[in-house]
């Protein structure tokens, strides 16, 4: 990247980080953002043309997912999962994937996934996976972290497939530290627009003690267009690494208190004057497992919420076992880090995509020749309780 992206985006980071106070609406310049981002002329030009895909016709899913595979085709076959189905599903179901897709410069520059092939971190084809597991799915609302290739490829892409979305690029993205990159890596948040209207989208730099932080969420409030009903979807992505514990904590109170403000200000009432509760649902790479003080804080929460995934275990009590698995120079992680938590009052959850096998994965664990990200899509299906 040049000289002149660098200095806007420590433009940027300064702007944010002089203008103290708690969480805010952050005022991200994405129209700037996006000048820098180039052209992707290696996607097949029918599915991306330049950064203007609003304007061209609309692309079939089922054509796009052929051209995916067809590009795929000299690669390992992708994992076979099944959807673990608590209850039967209707016509009102909401599905939602959440997934820390890997983004190209850390895949390539800083992650040092040590027995990973190089040639299976080449976004040429990398792009393909990551296109080919979302439309393997078909979500309606899609939350991804370390998204670094949004301008150029997933949002001509996806909007050309019915989707609308937000970006919200990190202030202080470690991306923009590896020489070729394509910008900041963020937090995008996509939804079918057949199925939802936006009524409001929040982009937020979350604090610690009142001190912003270099992470940050999206939190958008959409109205269903079969229900009518409300609901309001985070997605957010906290700060990695051990010894961060505690910032993870404050972050993920600060954000619970932002999406407390933000539902508020949309609460919907009855004819006899009685609020209706806006459910909540809230995607993210928390980078904290089970046992960490953050996620203790999301179950204790006054906003009601469990987490969909472990409707996996007999009991419904436990996480999965991993939700990552990578080998880097220190070694083996698999861990459960990406959650997708939900108002336990007004949805249920009707069917939750499981985990591939440890023989699936490989001996050379993630990412891979068949699984673009070192993090696992999590897909759940919800609907609201009222229309059981």
């Amino acid at each position: 990247m040049g000289g002149g992206a660098t200095r806007l985006y420590s433009t940027l980071a300064h702007t944010l980080s002089s203008s103290g106070g708690s969480s805010h609406r952050v005022p991200l310049p994405l129209a700037h953002l996006e000048r820098y981002q180039p052209a992707d002329t290696n996607l097949d030009p029918d599915l991306c043309q330049g950064q203007k895909g609003s304007s061209l016709s609309p692309l079939d899913p089922a054509e796009v997912l052929r051209q995916c595979k067809e590009a795929l085709s000299d690669r390992p076959p992708r994992f076979r999962r099944t959807f673990i189905q608590p209850s039967d599903s209707n016509a009102g179901t909401i599905r939602v994937m959440q997934w820390n897709i890997l983004a190209q410069a850390l895949g390539e520059g800083l992650d040092s996934f040590v027995q990973c092939p190089p040639e299976a971190l080449n976004w040429s084809r990398r792009k393909y996976l990551i296109l080919d597991e979302i439309l393997t799915y078909r979500p309606h609302v899609l939350c991804l972290q370390e998204v670094d290739h949004y301008f150029d490829t997933l949002q001509p892409v996806l909007v050309r497939l019915g989707y609308s979305s937000r970006f919200c690029p990190k202030p202080w993205s470690p991306c923009l530290d590896v020489e070729g990159n394509n910008g900041p890596d963020g937090c995008a948040l996509f939804f079918d627009e057949s199925r939802f209207e936006l009524l409001d989208c929040v982009s937020l730099q979350l604090s610690a003690m009142t001190i912003p932080t270099n992470q940050v969420a999206l939190v958008m409030i959409l109205r269903c267009r079969i229900t009518m009903r409300h609901v309001c979807v985070a997605v957010t992505h906290l700060k990695a690494r051990s010894g961060w514990e505690w910032l993870r904590s404050a972050q993920g109170s600060d954000l619970l208190r932002q999406i407390q403000n933000v539902v508020q200000t949309h609460t919907v009432r009855t004819s006899a004057g009685s609020s209706v509760p806006i459910p909540l649902i809230i995607c993210g790479d928390f980078n904290a497992i089970p046992t960490e003080e953050v996620y203790c804080r999301f179950v204790t929460s006054p906003l009601g919420l469990d987490s969909a995934y472990k409707k996996l275990s007999q009991d419904c009590s436990t996480e999965p076992e991993f939700t990552t698995w990578k080998i880097r120079p220190t070694g083996e992680c698999c861990t459960t880090l990406d959650y997708i938590w939900y108002s336990q009052d007004t949805l249920r959850v009707d069917a939750v995509l499981d985990m591939p096998s440890e023989e699936e994965i490989g001996p050379n664990r993630l990412p891979s020749f068949s699984y673009p990200s070192d993090h696992l899509s999590l897909v759940c299906d919800f609907s609201f309780k009222e229309d059981e």
